[in-house]
């Protein structure tokens, strides 16, 4: 078992001895959450896997709540979405949102813990820390919505900007969570392939195009 990097860099030499060994503990939390859940995971198994006497742990959090609100507040995954997001360059608006959509299923699918760590947050802690990961995610979330206004392309407009970056992320992470749930049961094709058709009824629905001289 190996601490996740991107949550524990120890010899980053701008930080203090104190915040790397706060760093190590949340990147060992990090991986034991997400291979054995919360409530199956000791605070020893922490100091151990971080490399520090149980004693010290407490000279950073009060209790193993504590080292999971942190894991959420900085090192839970959703948080790797963002870069995905704002590296978008689509010349167009259409562009932009399947080049989005395709960073954004990259990035989860790199991520192995993330499933893990929404199902301990959703069922181990009922939901309690997702206000505080949304606060954090969605302003930059709208922010690249408003970028995505800027580029050719047509939006309606009585359809306010937070819901739809609410209903594009939500499609991502449903058609992730389904293929990680029921991807070896449902041969919907290939991911990627099925990825751009969910975009293509995000953006045109899922009725045919007609022409304005065919409405009714």
């Amino acid at each position: 078992m190996t601490i996740d990097q991107t949550a524990a860099t120890p010899n980053e030499p701008s930080l203090s001895k104190g915040e790397r060994t706060r760093k190590q503990i949340i990147g060992a939390a990090l991986e034991l959450f997400s291979d054995q859940g919360y409530h199956g995971t000791s605070m020893r198994q922490v100091a151990d896997l971080a490399g520090i006497a149980l004693g010290g742990i407490y000279n950073h959090f009060d209790n193993k709540e504590a080292i999971f609100t942190a894991v959420t507040l900085e090192s839970h995954p959703i948080h790797t979405l963002l870069p995905a997001l704002e590296a978008e360059s689509g010349d167009t608006l259409e562009e932009a949102i399947h080049q989005s959509a395709e960073r954004m299923y990259e990035t989860l699918s790199q991520r192995e813990d993330f499933l893990n760590l929404i199902l301990i947050e959703t069922l181990e802690f009922n939901g309690k820390h997702f206000p505080d990961i949304f606060a954090q995610i969605f302003p930059r979330a709208v922010s690249f919505s408003k970028r995505l206004t800027e580029k050719p392309g047509d939006l309606r407009e009585d359809i306010p900007l937070p819901v739809m970056v609410a209903t594009f992320i939500g499609m991502i992470f449903s058609f992730f969570l389904f293929q990680r749930l029921f991807g070896t049961q449902v041969d919907l094709g290939e991911p990627k392939s099925l990825l751009r058709q969910i975009m293509e009824i995000y953006l045109h629905g899922i009725q045919p195009q007609i022409g304005e001289g065919d409405r009714r």
